[in-house]
């Protein structure tokens, strides 16, 4: 009987312990934690995302290249959608009725209880106009939104554009949601996390007509978006602006950078586009035309486009040679045009005299000596060791890479490898006279015109680089990069491109007032006319600008791309131009109509 009641005091017990815990519990969740009583307030709440204003785009100067104006998205929520009057909300957002009903499944499709974009980027028009009417239309709502303005017309590939986000990133990315936009391209892709800021939230209480009768719980748990970061740009827009004038009507780019930091002071691609075409409704419509265009306007040369160097090359071919001491700078060769063709010129030459008059034949010579030194007595190991140690030097250049420009889309260029020369001819089976073509920047040699740009900024800097990029960064970010070719060598070759422009092949890029050191390249083209191509820094001392300039299917370097940098550079070294005969020149010139059209 003892052991039966200390068993019941037991079982007593237990019942009593587990009350308590219940009551404790109870009372926690009713009294002090009111998550179970949001849950079930949640079938009467509306959470609406507040987007925040996306960050604005300056130019260097502090000029707004990129701003927010306001638009509205018509949102809609399937689970709450009532008969309505069809045909008054299509004529509101001015959509048909098949429109209507396709957009609808679209948003089932994706949840019958989350909202989603209905009707894109209204006006303020047609928002006031449907404000007066929202009452009739139960499960649809208004989102405040903006849409990307560019008040320069200008820059467009380097900007790029937002578009609607996709179902693969929503599903990587949880910020995300259906409707949302996203950057796409240029800086607004590179820099979308900057940009886009960070949503808010605010919660109502809505009927059960769904409409809204007042913030929930005085905005207790509301949520302010963040606006998302303002970058300030390296470009320079006036300079911007007239690259796109100068290369209107011609297939090519031109980049412009200062040495001395690395900033992109100008990056044009031609042809372009008008940025403001790909914002607001119409935007999927002008893609589509801008992709089918012919010119192909979306695709940005000077990131993209991979051209040979053509006689630009020699320079750098000069200095490793010097460096590796395969030739000195008094070093003669005769102008034997039996080796490679080549235009008439004095000879023999050394050094000095073969960047200005640029003989081809002399870099015949000068990149057999870089190959073969004598290393070894087997000309095919001989040249491969020779070959290993140019490559090296000419990958210090910044070339057959990507220079990591903040910018993405960028292309590397390409210098080919020895794995590659033994897969096409055959484990030692070639040597110097199999790539001989390689010494005046043809044969496998591609560059982008950013590289060429960045190639300008290691002359003017005599030996080194800074990284390239185009939205400001702190003292200190800067990533250094160095050749390791010695400065006298360097200083050599400034001294014989200031010769090329005052007395040799770039004369149309003379600036009375501004010393000028350039170099012209005719870079072959086998599809047509051979493509003009050059590059310059200014002033010799001291450079404040370095710039390169391809303009396609326009002949010698000297006649075309050589004026339009002197322009360019003009213009930013002094804010103004005073050849109006140079500018008239350039701007009248049009190779894109006149190669399309018969002879």
């Amino acid at each position: 009987m003892q052991d039966l009641s200390s068993r019941k005091e037991i079982v007593i017990l237990i019942f009593i312990t587990v009350g308590i815990i219940f009551l404790i519990r109870l009372f926690y969740i009713q009294v002090i934690d009111d998550s179970y009583k949001l849950s079930a307030e949640n079938n009467v709440l509306r959470y609406v995302t507040e987007y925040p204003s996306r960050g604005l785009i300056y130019d260097r100067k502090g000029k707004v290249m990129v701003y927010n104006q306001p638009a509205y998205d018509l949102m809609v929520i399937p689970k709450h959608v009532e008969p309505l009057d069809t045909i008054d909300l299509c004529n509101l957002i001015d959509i048909t009725k098949e429109e209507f009903i396709e957009k609808l499944l679209k948003a089932k499709k994706y949840s019958y209880y989350k909202p989603s974009i209905f009707q894109e980027q209204l006006n303020s028009e047609t928002y006031a106009a449907l404000q007066e009417k929202m009452y009739k239309f139960d499960g649809f709502l208004v989102y405040n939104r903006s849409l990307r303005k560019y008040p320069y017309n200008a820059a467009a590939s380097l900007l790029g554009y937002i578009n609607e986000v996709s179902g693969n990133i929503i599903e990587k990315d949880s910020y995300y949601s259906s409707g949302d936009y996203i950057g796409a391209s240029g800086i607004e892709k590179s820099y979308e996390k900057e940009l886009r800021g960070r949503k808010g939230v605010k919660v109502f209480m809505v009927d059960v007509f769904n409409r809204v009768k007042s913030s929930f719980r005085d905005g207790t748990y509301d949520t302010l978006p963040e606006p998302g970061t303002n970058l300030k740009s390296t470009i320079d827009i006036e300079l911007q602006q007239l690259g796109e004038k100068l290369m209107q009507n011609k297939k090519g780019s031109l980049v412009a950078i200062e040495p001395s930091t690395g900033e992109i002071l100008a990056m044009v691609t031609s042809p372009t586009y008008d940025p403001n075409l790909l914002v607001g409704r119409v935007r999927s419509e002008n893609y589509l035309k801008l992709h089918k265009d012919t010119l192909v306007p979306l695709f940005n040369r000077a990131l993209m486009a991979q051209y040979p160097p053509g006689s630009i090359f020699k320079l750098v071919q000069a200095l490793i040679a010097m460096q590796e001491k395969a030739i000195t700078p008094q070093t003669m060769f005769t102008c034997n045009k039996r080796l490679i063709n080549c235009h008439n010129h004095p000879f023999p030459l050394d050094v000095f005299g073969s960047i200005q008059h640029s003989c081809n034949p002399y870099y015949y010579m000068v990149f057999k000596r870089i190959l073969n030194q004598g290393k070894s007595s087997n000309v095919f190991i001989d040249t491969e060791i020779g070959f290993a140690k140019w490559r090296e030097h000419v990958g210090n250049f910044g070339l057959g890479q990507r220079l990591g420009v903040d910018v993405l889309s960028e292309k590397g260029g390409n210098i080919p490898t020895i794995e590659y020369y033994d897969k096409i001819y055959g484990r030692r089976h070639w040597k110097f006279e199999t790539v001989y073509s390689l010494g005046i920047g043809q044969g496998e040699i591609l560059v982008v015109p950013l590289q060429m740009a960045n190639l300008a900024c290691i002359f003017a800097n005599r030996g080194y680089y800074i990284t390239p990029h185009v939205i400001k960064r702190n003292n200190g970010q800067e990533e250094i990069h160095y050749s390791k070719i010695e400065e006298k060598y360097f200083n050599l070759v400034a001294d014989a491109m200031e010769e090329v422009v005052n007395r040799g092949t770039a004369r149309r890029a003379k600036i009375d007032s501004i010393t000028v050191c350039g170099k012209t390249g005719t870079a072959e083209n086998p599809h047509g006319e051979d493509h003009s191509v050059f590059i310059a820094f200014a002033p010799k001392y001291n450079p404040k600008i370095a710039v390169s300039v391809y303009v396609e299917n326009s002949g010698f370097g000297g006649t075309w791309a050589a004026p339009i940098a002197s322009l360019i550079i003009e213009k930013y070294l002094t804010r103004e131009l005073t050849d109006q005969k140079k500018l008239d020149r350039i701007l009248e010139a049009d190779f894109i109509h006149s190669a399309i059209e018969p002879n």
